[in-house]
């Protein structure tokens, strides 16, 4: 399975980037602490700079592996992170990846979230052995719902996380998209 790393991708008005001890305050202000972006994203709260910073650091660890991918979303014109995307699990036996995401409200309706999940997705087929990619979200959280709706991935009966755990989506959306053979 090849790999890549979390490498930078830029879009017309975001940065993916790997996450830096300066987006501490960022993360904190914009989404971290905020219970309506963790309830949507399913994460928990961290109410304080200390959390953030452990959970920070855990992002941090992570880039030692060849196999993991967490991306900075920043705001080219504010220069903030205003988010995360992110590839949750990675299953190398069948080079296939489940993607999460997160933006801070203040940022929601203006299409970021999208704009990152395509770029993410072109860029896992350009440079990575990925063969598919995957995502869900609860039936309750039509926000999400929408970022996968207009993007290129379409809806599936359900994805690798429930199939290796034997179970069927209750209450989740799948979607997917695979690699176009050549």
């Amino acid at each position: 399975m090849k790999h890549a790393g979390t490498q930078t991708i830029g879009t017309e008005r975001l940065i993916l980037r790997r996450f830096t001890g300066d987006d501490a305050a960022d993360m904190l202000r914009n989404w971290a602490a905020d219970p309506n972006v963790q309830h949507e994203y399913g994460e928990p709260v961290y109410e304080t700079a200390e959390a953030v910073r452990g959970l920070l650091s855990a992002y941090l660890a992570g880039y030692a592996r060849p196999d993991f991918y967490r991306w900075a979303i920043e705001e080219k014109e504010s220069g903030q992170n205003i988010g995360m995307i992110a590839f949750c699990k990675v299953w190398d036996d069948c080079e296939t990846a489940e993607i999460e995401y997160c933006i801070g409200a203040d940022f929601w309706g203006h299409g970021y979230a999208g704009e990152a999940l395509d770029a993410v997705i072109k860029w896992t087929f350009a440079q990575t052995g990925f063969t598919k990619l995957e995502a869900y979200h609860r039936a309750a959280n039509p926000k999400s719902g929408r970022v996968l709706q207009k993007s290129v991935m379409h809806r599936t009966q359900t994805v690798e996380r429930f199939r290796r755990a034997g179970e069927t989506p209750d209450g989740e959306v799948c979607y997917c998209i695979e690699r176009q053979k050549s």
